[in-house]
């Protein structure tokens, strides 16, 4: 088995429905997301993906997120934009991308609100 991560950051703004407390005001992160991805088999040039394509559609993911107010994205519109919430977001999103990628799969996706908080999202 083979593991490859990826990290990237975002800007943006959320509060939370229905929270007691600060966090239910308007308010900003720097997120920075950890990807992580695996696969058993590599490819023609014997590598799972090329990090750069693997960075790529990170990015992609998080330009829909990033210098907005993520409660008015279609996804957060029903959804408390937490940051288990958006992790799960960018696992579904990336898995879409990753399609073109037979032997790729994501194993988790970790947003971190600060550098000592994060959620993990992860399918078993």
């Amino acid at each position: 088995m083979y593991r490859l991560k990826v990290k990237d950051h975002f800007s943006s703004a959320h509060y939370l429905r229905n929270y007691q407390g600060a966090c239910e005001n308007l308010h900003g992160h720097n997120w920075i997301v950890e990807l992580v991805v695996e696969g058993e088999k590599l490819n023609e040039i014997e590598i799972l993906i090329d990090f750069k394509d693997l960075k790529q559609i990170l990015k992609d993911v998080l330009s829909e997120l990033d210098h907005r107010l993520i409660n008015e994205h279609p996804y957060f519109k029903e959804r408390n934009p937490s940051s288990e919430n958006l992790a799960r977001f960018i696992f579904e999103k990336v898995k879409e991308r990753l399609k073109d990628y037979p032997n790729v799969r994501v194993k988790e996706v970790t947003v971190f609100e600060t550098e000592k908080a994060s959620a993990t999202y992860l399918e078993v």
